[in-house]
């Protein structure tokens, strides 16, 4: 009986401590490893910018009404950096095309169907709320009014959130539409809409923010407002 006694002791023993390992790993490792990996997406990003390397862009026609025409985005790959001031102002994240499982991993993610940046329709973005550096872990926070920012190297595009947070379901793929129904948008636009996940630790619905194109403005002319301090 006591060996029985000693021996299921030790197996909970054993479980418990893999138990905690494994929560340890999704909690601190996983987030350390993204973290590192975000800064390098970044770095070599500003790294090709700052040596010209810019995907090639068609003419622009005017501040926050229209953007230079992009060339296409590939897959997997980082184009863009994205700032929200109210997340903090040392919040930034790349953003890369797609949004399968190893691309959410190392930022946020750009809906290959959807508008691409400053461009007009629905530019949408997905981000982890947990795990994976945490890029989304405040969502909440966020309000009408605020501003999310993102360059692709030759443009600032500052766009300010109109609604949200919104809950809904997975399947409510409605939200990245051009013109999202329930968006209080009621004709084409130059569109934001960010997602993420809800409960913090669950999948269950998903949270959204929609927002336009507020203004636009060449690098050369140094940071928006919106990221002044």
């Amino acid at each position: 009986m006591r060996v029985v006694v000693r021996s299921v002791s030790e197996l909970c023993i054993t479980v418990g401590t893999v138990i905690v390992l494994f929560v340890v790993y999704v909690l601190f490792w996983t987030g350390v490893k993204a973290d590192s990996v975000m800064s390098d997406q970044i770095d070599r990003l500003q790294e090709q910018w700052a040596h010209g390397a810019v995907r090639p862009t068609g003419e622009a026609a005017g501040p926050a009404e229209s953007a230079p025409t992009p060339g296409p985005y590939e897959t997997d790959k980082p184009f863009a950096i994205m700032y929200i001031p109210r997340l903090g102002f040392t919040w930034n994240k790349p953003v890369l095309e797609g949004t399968a499982t190893k691309t959410l991993k190392k930022g946020l993610g750009h809906y290959a169907a959807t508008a691409q940046l400053g461009q007009k329709g629905n530019f949408s973005v997905a981000g982890h709320r947990r795990t994976y550096g945490d890029p989304f872990k405040d969502f909440p926070r966020l309000r009408p009014g605020d501003a999310v920012v993102l360059t692709d190297g030759t443009t600032w595009f500052t766009y300010r959130i109109d609604k949200g947070p919104y809950k809904t379901l997975p399947t409510d793929i409605e939200v990245i539409d051009a013109v999202p129904r329930k968006s209080g948008y009621t004709r084409e636009g130059r569109y934001l809409t960010l997602t993420t996940c809800d409960p913090e630790w669950g999948h269950s619905h998903r949270l959204i923010v929609w927002a336009h194109l507020d203004s636009t403005q060449p690098v050369e002319a140094g940071k928006p407002e919106a990221l002044r301090r």
